[in-house]
């Protein structure tokens, strides 16, 4: 059985060198592919914050790749905390 209590919503901070390697057009991508809404951008203290939202199993898989990013990125940490969902619409890039 589905439905919106099948939707969670995560946000993610990622640490390490993960601005000025493609990190948030790489995440645009898998969340596509993943089928999860949200979004992602730089911060100024040189993190990546990110937001997914969707299905649990979808998110999770999200998670996981914020644990690695892209080919270029050194990921030290990663800081998840769970919200509740508000509907993101798409996924897009900040």
């Amino acid at each position: 059985m589905s439905g919106e209590a099948d939707v969670v919503r995560r946000r993610v901070l990622v640490s390490g060198r993960v601005q000025g390697v493609f990190f948030r057009d790489a995440c645009r991508h898998e969340a596509r592919a993943a089928g999860v809404s949200g979004w992602v951008r730089n911060r100024g203290d040189g993190q990546v914050e990110a937001v997914f939202e969707g299905p649990l199993a979808a998110v999770e898989r999200m998670v996981a790749w914020c644990h690695v990013g892209p080919a270029r990125a050194l990921v030290t940490g990663v800081k998840v905390t769970e919200e509740p969902p508000v509907g993101e619409p798409g996924f897009r890039v900040g």
